[in-house]
């Protein structure tokens, strides 16, 4: 499958894109090796301005570049940005992880961490599932 993705939005720290032939479908490549909290968020609140104008059910997160993990950035996107989005209609998420295990397990304490902390969390009624390509991501 080609996957024809058109930029939307650059940012210091990511891209936004459409998919040319899944206008339903956002994509976020991270394009750096860490995103401060404040890009990180003004790069979501973007994504959340866009499902305001057009309807948006999937996003797939694409954090290969990333190598530092930031359990405060993680906390906000799931307890704050996903919570807003869900009563959007974002319901499925995908993410792509970098090949680094010590990333992959930070992420994976994190979110047990929040599930833990937040047990009624709207985060939790979603669609979250990893994916290894950004093709893979859009066909499941």
């Amino acid at each position: 499958m080609s996957t024809n993705l058109i930029t939307e939005k650059t940012f210091n720290h990511a891209s936004v894109h459409r998919v040319s032939n899944h206008p339903e479908i956002m994509v976020v490549e991270a394009t750096s090796t860490y995103i401060p909290i404040e890009d990180f968020k003004a790069i979501f609140n973007y994504i959340g301005e866009s499902l305001l104008k057009q309807k948006v059910t999937k996003l797939i997160f694409d954090k290969r570049q990333l190598t530092v993990f930031h359990q405060p950035s993680m906390e906000w996107y799931f307890v704050d940005w996903k919570e807003k989005m869900y009563d959007l209609g974002l319901r499925i998420h995908r993410k792509i992880l970098p090949n680094n295990e010590i990333f992959k397990y930070s992420v994976k304490i994190g979110r047990e961490k929040i599930a833990a902390s937040y047990p009624n969390g709207k985060f939790k009624l979603m669609d979250i599932q990893y994916a290894d390509s950004v093709e893979q991501a859009i066909e499941n």
